[in-house]
């Protein structure tokens, strides 16, 4: 009896010790990377973005795992010149609420971040999206054709493909994962592995100098931001396959850009196929360029969005 007792009180000392430590990384996290821009509520949903800049608007979308830093890094100021540039978190990253446990759809995000836009005045902005960030911007223009003047997309992941969700995603999507894994995660993990985490995105080319400092990995490693992330990419793939055939339906501007050394999100599997469902969607390949193009060659994503202007009649 004295030794379960024993086993009983190390399990709650751990339990409370992980617990105690994951929300100690949680703060410091928070008070090292706070919001960089203001907040606003959508049906009790509080919704963080960074608006900046004057012109046509445009609102840029981040892929998984990210927030606002992102786009903020180098990106937003590129553009504000000539654009009013809003950037928002996603639902369960950064600073924006989670919009349920069950892992926000596409379409759920789409309908949050158009009202979100709708509400600072853009009622018909373009819209960019990266990564995940591009499914999101697929869900806008297929769902709230109305409410968006032309599409850029940047490696977005578009159409069904064949590999597995792989361990990592299926552990943390798991109710176990999510109640008893994520915690251990948050408490234990150090952000520099979350920092070799992105450099492994950014192959075969480099994070810029300064990006892992601005980009706030302890964000990521978040109790909230990790469930959230994790469901949504559990769900991507059922997600985009019935977002598919409404593709034909786009009829705004369309401008692709995805390097052919992509391995996150390969071209072959999505923008090309993508080129071709989207009447008059122009798709440029970027040579030995791997999933961050708005970093590695930030001048062709730029150029996109400016045809995509162009196309809309904007610019």
């Amino acid at each position: 009896m004295k030794l379960i007792l024993l086993l009983l009180g190390l399990v709650v000392f751990s339990v409370a010790l992980t617990l105690w430590k994951a929300a100690r990384h949680e703060r410091l996290s928070e008070e090292h990377w706070p919001p960089e821009g203001e907040f606003l509520t959508i049906d009790g949903h509080r919704v963080h973005y960074v608006l900046r800049g004057s012109g046509p608007d445009l609102v840029l979308i981040h892929g998984a795992s990210g927030n606002t830093r992102d786009f903020t890094f180098a990106m937003v100021d590129r553009l504000a010149g000539r654009y009013r540039v809003i950037v928002f978190d996603r639902p369960g990253l950064g600073y924006t609420d989670r919009i349920n446990r069950t892992g926000a759809t596409l379409r759920q995000q789409a309908d949050l971040l158009v009202r979100a836009a709708t509400e600072l005045g853009a009622e018909r902005p373009l819209v960019f999206g990266h990564s995940y960030g591009g499914s999101v911007a697929l869900a806008w223009a297929v769902h709230h054709p109305e409410r968006l003047s032309g599409l850029t997309l940047s490696a977005a992941a578009s159409n069904p493909w064949s590999t597995g969700l792989g361990t990592y995603y299926t552990v943390l999507s798991h109710p176990i994962g999510q109640s008893l894994v994520i915690p251990a995660l948050t408490a234990w993990v150090p952000d520099r592995v979350v920092d070799d985490t992105i450099d492994s995105v950014f192959l075969p080319d480099m994070a810029p100098e300064g990006y892992h400092a601005h980009i706030g990995a302890g964000l990521t490693l978040r109790r909230v931001s990790m469930r959230a992330n994790a469901l949504q990419r559990a769900n991507l793939l059922e997600e985009i396959t019935a977002q598919v055939p409404r593709y034909g339906e786009i009829a705004v501007p369309v401008e692709i850009v995805h390097g052919d050394a992509d391995e996150t999100v390969q071209l072959r599997v999505h923008s090309i196929p993508l080129s071709q469902q989207i009447a008059g969607a122009n798709l440029t390949v970027l040579d030995g360029i791997g999933h961050m193009p708005h970093h590695a060659v930030p001048e062709a994503t730029d150029a996109a969005i400016d045809r995509t202007a162009s196309r809309a009649g904007l610019r």
